[in-house]
């Protein structure tokens, strides 16, 4: 990991213990979360999701800053968000 990567991720532990979430057990989806929150972090600046598409519009792209808006339901529904970073 980079040290972007290495940031983030610590970013993402630490928000999973004080939200009472889990990151995921599968070490490959944790991965690929983090180099995709990475490679936004490094080409816009914000670490929006990677698995959502950014529009360019900082007002509606501020929903996508991860964790973002949509992840509280996607757990609920499925029992992880959309990128399956968070878990509960």
């Amino acid at each position: 990991m980079d040290d972007i990567e290495s940031q983030i991720y610590g970013w993402a532990k630490d928000y999973a213990e004080k939200n009472n979430l889990k990151l995921n057990s599968d070490y490959d989806i944790v991965v690929q979360a983090i180099k995709g929150l990475s490679q936004n972090k490094r080409e816009y600046g914000i670490q929006y999701c990677g698995c959502r598409q950014v529009t360019g519009d900082s007002k509606k792209d501020k929903d996508l800053i991860c964790p973002c808006i949509h992840r509280t339901l996607d757990i609920q529904k499925r029992g992880s968000c959309k990128c399956g970073l968070f878990v509960k």
